[in-house]
């Protein structure tokens, strides 16, 4: 089970949305680089990055706060945001980033998708954000006609190394993990899945622990850290199995 911290970039700031509305944006810290750093100090193992602007954008616009973060870091990273061909995906690869995340090009090219997972074996992930039951694209400003579930068993034999699942109507209001809809989805189909949206507090990490939740592979925390809800080191040690 991997724990991975958020930072999504707004503006060159590292920002919590809520329910993905670019006008309900907290700024958090406003240097990306130095939060990353001390994420990682903290014990963290693997960094979760999206360039909101780029995904409204559809190409990066959060570029050089993206580098100065791989520039603080050693720990993997995977990035979102604005990814849509081929030649993104190589200069992301080949800057640093360990695995790039592909959300509206999901609905928009699935055959990119398929051409980029093939290239580049276990670096591609695609992401799935869910507003009432559909995938919603375009930094969440669409929803598309497809589930999640129908997005994601057109890459079952595409080599995608994982799906993230983000339930929207949870994302940055603390609510706590859809893991009824995300473990419904790990089970139905082979991907790695990790889940996204709402983690609250210790009882989540707790209940991603629980044997139900086996299938998953993580799960992102972002508000919950930055404003002190969740325990770094408590959140850690309980993955680790280290908890009481």
């Amino acid at each position: 089970m991997i724990l991975f911290p958020a930072i999504d970039l707004k503006e060159g700031k590292c920002v919590r949305l809520q329910q993905g509305d670019m006008a309900r944006a907290t700024i958090f810290n406003h240097d990306p680089a130095q939060q990353a750093a001390q994420f990682e100090a903290q014990g963290f193992r693997y960094l979760h990055i999206v360039d909101l602007d780029g995904a409204f954008a559809g190409a990066p616009v959060n570029a050089a706060p993206v580098e100065r973060i791989l520039e603080a870091v050693t720990m993997p990273v995977q990035l979102g945001g604005g990814i849509r061909d081929i030649g993104r995906v190589e200069d992301w690869l080949a800057k640093g980033i360990t695995r790039v995340i592909l959300g509206t090009a999901a609905v928009r090219d699935p055959a990119f998708v398929r051409q980029a997972a093939r290239r580049f074996p276990g670096r591609v992930a695609v992401g799935l954000d869910a507003k009432d039951g559909r995938v919603a694209v375009e930094g969440w400003a669409e929803t598309s006609d497809l589930t999640a579930l129908e997005l994601a068993q057109r890459f079952e034999d595409a080599g995608v190394a994982a799906i993230i699942y983000t339930d929207i109507a949870r994302d940055g209001l603390l609510k706590g993990l859809n893991m009824e809809a995300t473990i419904a989805l790990a089970e139905a189909i082979s991907i790695p899945v990790i889940a996204s949206g709402g983690l609250a507090s210790l009882d989540d990490v707790k209940a991603l622990m629980e044997p139900r939740a086996a299938k998953l592979e993580g799960a992102i925390t972002g508000r919950a850290l930055y404003d002190g809800r969740l325990d770094p080191r408590a959140a850690l040690a309980l993955v680790a199995g280290l908890a009481a």
